[in-house]
Parts: C-alpha cells; structure tokens; sequence
C-alpha cells in the first residue's frame, strides 16, 4: 500500500511570510519519512470544507514547482487540476516541466472542475459541465500525443474543444512511458469511462463500501475496452486526519479497510502539519506498520 500527503491550506503560523519556509518543512519531512507522494489542490481561493474562502492559498503549478527543490523522492502533483484554468498545451508543458526539473516524479492530475464561484470571482471563463467533460477529454488526448516518442507525435489534433496543428513536446518527460496521468472523482458514466481510457490513476471518495462500488464500476469501463483493470492504480482521499482524537489502532484499522476495498494509495491530510512532528508519528506508527503487514 502507498500513502500520499495532500497540503490542502497554507493557514500557519508567522502569516504570509512563513509560508514558503513551512511548506518546504513539510515536504522536506514527508518526503524523509517516506510519503509516496505529495499533493496540492488547483484553487485560487481557500474552499469551503477546508476553510474560510480568504485564507491563503497557492497556486498549484507554482507550488510544485518550489516542492520539487525540497523534495527528492516522493512524486508530486495536483489533486487535482481545474481543466478550465489553463489552456491544454500548457497543461501538458507545466506537467512534463514539473517531471523533468523533479527527477521523473510527476502526476498529471486533471478532472472536470467545480467552484463556480471561484472562476467567476476571478475571471475565468467557467463552461458547462458538458463543456468541460470535452475539454478533459481533449486534454488528454492531447497529453497522450505529446507524452509519445522523443518529442511528441508531432500529430495535429481537431478535437470538440481543441485544435492543435503540431503535438510538439520538447524536452520530453522523463517518465516514461509518459507522465502518470491521474483522473480525479467517482462519476460513474463520463469520468470514470474517461480513467479507463486515458489515466493511469483514478481518485475516489467515500468510505470502503463506496470506493469498492466506484472500483467496480471502474473495473467494468475497462473491461468494456479490453484494458487490463490493474494497469490503474486505485486511489483515494480522505479527509483530514487529527492525531490529537483518533488513536493508532483506529487509523491502522480504517486504512487497512480501505486496503480490503482496492484502494492502492491512500491520500490523506494532516491537521497542524505545520508542526512536522505529526508526520514522523504518523509515518512510525501507522504508515509504516501498514506497509510491512
């Protein structure tokens, strides 16, 4: 089992000017105690189930970016990426950037979107969710095409949303075959159908009984287009964990539950992660143990 820490608020001590010193302690610490991965979320301004909508928050590319330079082993990437804020070749050209100053250890994690009052507060065009589906989907096949070969397909591609004359990526990603692209949510019909096709990652929500059900479903998509089922790897998100209230066996009991269900990567956050010490106890009484059952 692989575990990955997302940072989901930059709320810390010392205020704004503590920011960048505390986040490369936090990554620095997760990636020495051994996370597989660290994340960021792709918002503008601070959402609702984390927080008041004018705490401080990052933008994401930016911030993986200076995580890379404070990290060496644990792969990084966007949980996940907003595909109306950025155009697709930037997409595809911030992923493979983050890959190659990283060392190879990029996630291209992208869905469909929804904070509406986000991309209307700060001008982006927000398209229905029929709209942004073909956009995602456009997106990556153009990550398909640019992640091939040495330097790209070279291809064009006409697609619904997208109209690209020359798939040209140069330098190429150094992870190979391409970058790991991770499609994030649990709808059954369209984004799940998407994983199957395209990603190398999905992301689920819920308890075990609720993520087992998505896998299904996802396991089905693939089954319909003859992909192996276990070319996926199955992840999920949980809310923040309180070391203060929930004690070691509980921790090590519902992870290993969501173990039973197929999840392969359990995602999770940290309350007071500034205090870095919560990560080498969580790393050394649950994380670790769970990787040596």
């Amino acid at each position: 089992m692989k575990f990955g820490l997302q940072i989901p608020s930059f709320t810390w001590p010392g205020g704004d000017a503590a920011i960048g010193p505390t986040l490369a302690r936090v990554v620095e610490t997760a990636d020495a105690v051994g996370f597989d991965s660290i994340w960021v979320m792709d918002h503008f301004w601070q959402i609702r189930s984390v927080g008041a909508v004018d705490e401080p928050m990052l933008e994401g590319t930016t911030a993986l970016g200076f995580m890379a330079a404070h990290s060496r082993r644990a792969r990084l990437g966007l949980m996940v990426g907003g595909v109306h804020y950025r155009a697709p070749g930037l997409w595809i050209k911030a992923a493979t950037t983050l890959d190659v100053l990283s060392g190879g250890r990029a996630w291209f994690g992208i869905g469909a979107a929804w904070n509406e009052a986000e991309s209307r507060g700060l001008g982006f065009a927000f398209p229905s969710l029929g709209e942004r589906f073909a956009m995602l989907e456009d997106t990556l096949k153009m990550a398909h095409g640019m992640w091939s070969g040495e330097r790209g397909s070279g291809t064009s591609l006409e697609g619904t949303t997208i109209q690209a004359e020359r798939l040209l990526n140069s330098p190429q990603s150094l992870s190979r075959p391409r970058i790991p692209i991770m499609v994030g949510g649990g709808g059954e019909r369209k984004t799940l159908r998407l994983v199957a096709q395209y990603a190398d990652g999905c992301n689920v929500f819920g308890d075990a009984e609720r993520i087992a059900a998505k896998y299904a479903v996802l396991r089905e998509h693939c089954k319909a287009i003859g992909r192996p089922y276990d070319a996926i790897e199955r992840s999920t998100l949980l809310g923040k964990i309180d070391l203060e209230r929930a004690s070691t066996g509980e921790l090590v009991q519902r992870f290993g539950s969501l173990g039973e269900a197929g999840a392969q990567q359990i995602i999770i956050s940290v309350v007071g992660v500034n205090d870095t010490s919560r990560l080498e106890r969580l790393a050394a009484e649950v994380l670790d143990p769970l990787r040596d059952a």
